[in-house]
């Protein structure tokens, strides 16, 4: 019978592992730079509200108001990238289907940017470097993502 207590409240202790364990370096530090830029987007989208403009660019895309169409995408894909970095660093249930959003948002960005640069500058395409990046922090997370849910680290 005291086994059988003891099971019980087993699933009430806290936990010993930790799934930034599985995140390699190089994304754990991406993962604090984007929840900085995300801030400087937020912020920056109050200093448009109040006439100021803040000059934002990403993924070749760029606007001097982010208050723009252009800007107020930009400053969506900036908050987005920082609220995924965040629920990624601290440990959260929905952050490895929140990183496949987020890098095949990128991709779809980046590869759109380059087909209507090349288009509108008389065929000269160009390759974004960012999306070699994305594209190994969409394979390395989808490597981890077996183990997130299944917490084996």
């Amino acid at each position: 019978m005291e086994q059988e207590n003891l099971s019980q409240f087993d699933e009430f202790e806290a936990p010993n592992f930790k799934r930034r364990a599985l995140i390699p370096l190089w994304i754990q530090v991406f993962c604090w730079l984007f929840m900085i830029m995300g801030l400087f987007a937020f912020l920056s989208f109050i200093m448009g509200l109040f006439g100021n403009s803040a000059g934002i660019e990403f993924y070749g895309l760029n606007d001097s108001s982010t208050l723009s169409l252009t800007g107020l995408t930009l400053t969506a894909v900036l908050l987005f990238k920082g609220f995924t970095a965040y629920s990624l660093w601290f440990e959260k249930d929905n952050a490895i289907t929140l990183v496949k959003i987020d890098a095949a948002t990128g991709i779809i960005i980046c590869i759109a940017v380059m087909i209507i640069t090349g288009i509108t500058q008389g065929g000269n395409f160009s390759l974004r470097f960012e999306i070699l990046f994305l594209l190994a922090y969409f394979i390395k997370i989808s490597n981890i993502e077996y183990s997130w849910y299944n917490k084996q680290y």
